[in-house]
């Protein structure tokens, strides 16, 4: 069995490369960068040091590298007779996956089993819209005769990789904890072997339950331990104001995710309490600069902060501490960051309504437009 994986960074080998490689894949990791990848060519395996409560060291071997910047018709070779094949790329970066993946399904023998593609995001249905960048590299007749040979599954991920030792080289350090749900339904009964994931029939609540908890409270955790002056997140979880801050607004998501989707109230009240324990891990070195980085992402109409603030005030409830996870978000300012930097020039050359519309996302009709101008020019006046 073959699995091909764009993205050789950190998720990549530390999660999504592991999990296939202990399932019996052998993995090809495809990535533009070329140390990295020259680095994989040359070494025989990496280790993977899970830390927690328990911690334990996983060997990865078997495994091959291609720079799918240098030596494209070779990735396209693989994949055409892969059986799988994921990503952990970043979900902006799936349309310059796409067009490789549809010429891998056009050498694809009409034999082979389908090609299962899983983007393994932080983004909502990032399978759907890797879909839709692949046929829209195929052309019309192409795609009646291609759709036979690709299954296309969302799929939700979670565990903590956080940023790396500098003498680390491709070895990584990841926290125990794992989490990789896939819909099941897209393989119509023949689902892939891959024992630590779970398939699902329905895959909407393990998504957002997901990215509106886990991906909501690191994100509030660096944004308010950032305005605290606490470089570490696990530092900055002993501030009670930052503290006391995440752990409110993972009461409000909690309460929309319970409302939405029926969750069980005190799973979900124990889902957030295991989420905060996870973040205060003092063996994961994650800092509230990288956790924190891309803002403007972060900040945009389905993410983490207005995606749920929205739902919970259109269900008739002000979501307060979401308001002040987006006040702390807009006072991030690091300098090597190029969103947080652009950010911070928005801010100061355009009006609070402009800006809520143009970042947020937000229709001045939405009932939460308002909230958010307020915060925005609460944040503009203190520049």
């Amino acid at each position: 069995m073959k699995a091909i994986h764009f993205g050789a960074g950190n998720i990549g080998r530390g999660f999504v490369g592991l999990l296939l490689h202990d399932a019996g894949y052998e993995v090809v990791f495809a990535d533009v960068n070329a140390s990295l990848i020259d680095a994989l060519q040359t070494a025989s395996s990496y280790t993977v040091h899970e830390v927690g409560t328990e911690s334990t060291a996983r060997v990865v071997d078997a495994f091959r590298a291609i720079n799918s910047a240098t030596d494209e018709a070779a990735l396209i070779a693989e994949i055409a007779t892969a059986d799988i094949v994921t990503t952990a790329v970043g979900p902006t970066i799936l349309r310059f996956v796409a067009p490789v993946i549809a010429a891998g399904l056009r050498r694809r023998a009409a034999g082979l089993p389908p090609l299962a593609v899983m983007a393994c995001e932080n983004a909502i249905n990032a399978t759907d819209d890797l879909a839709e960048q692949v046929w829209a590299n195929v052309t019309e007749p192409e795609r009646a005769a291609l759709a036979d040979r690709v299954v296309f599954a969302n799929t939700a991920v979670d565990r903590i990789v956080p940023g790396q030792a500098e003498d680390a080289g491709i070895d990584v350090t990841v926290e125990a904890f794992y989490e990789w749900v896939i819909e099941e339904r897209a393989f119509n009964g023949a689902v892939p072997d891959i024992p630590g994931a779970t398939f699902v029939g329905n895959l909407a609540p393990y998504i957002e339950r997901k990215l509106f908890t886990v991906n909501t409270g690191h994100a509030t955790v660096a944004y308010l331990g950032s305005l605290a002056g606490v470089s570490k997140i696990s530092d900055a979880l002993l501030v009670p104001a930052v503290l006391d801050g995440a752990r409110a607004v993972l009461e409000e998501t909690s309460a929309l995710l319970v409302a939405k989707h029926g969750l069980d109230v005190e799973e979900q009240r124990a889902y957030r309490e295991k989420i905060l324990v996870r973040f205060a891990n003092p063996s994961l070195p994650d800092t509230a600069q990288r956790v924190g980085r891309q803002p403007l992402r972060k900040l945009s109409r389905h993410e983490r902060f207005i995606g749920p603030a929205a739902e919970i005030v259109e269900r008739g409830t002000r979501p307060v501490a979401l308001l002040a996870a987006i006040d702390a978000a807009l006072r991030f300012d690091v300098a090597d960051d190029e969103q947080s930097v652009l950010m911070q020039r928005m801010l100061r050359a355009e009006t609070a309504e402009m800006f809520t519309a143009t970042v947020c996302g937000l229709n001045s009709t939405h009932p939460l437009f308002a909230d958010v101008v307020l915060v925005v020019a609460a944040v503009q006046r203190a520049l």
